[in-house]
């Protein structure tokens, strides 16, 4: 078990964990003022937090699995 990569996987899992809560409530809030001219401002913010928290989650989930298993090894053919 490779511990600094553990704790790598960590770090990422809590920044998916963050936008993962704040990239809908952002989005709530900007459907909420849909009259204000940042309308699309706050919009394009939320969806981009809710990809980070998508890109995150899957590199967290990866680089645990990767501490706790060991790296994949490539198979020459």
């Amino acid at each position: 078990m490779n511990k600094t990569l553990l704790q790598k996987g960590f770090k990422r899992m809590a920044v998916f964990l963050v936008c993962c809560f704040t990239g809908p409530l952002i989005i709530h809030q900007a459907f909420k003022n849909q009259g204000h001219p940042f309308y699309f401002v706050v919009l394009v913010l939320g969806l981009g937090l809710l990809f980070v928290a998508l890109f995150y989650g899957f590199l967290g989930i990866k680089t645990i699995v990767n501490a706790l298993l060991g790296e994949r090894r490539k198979r020459n053919l």
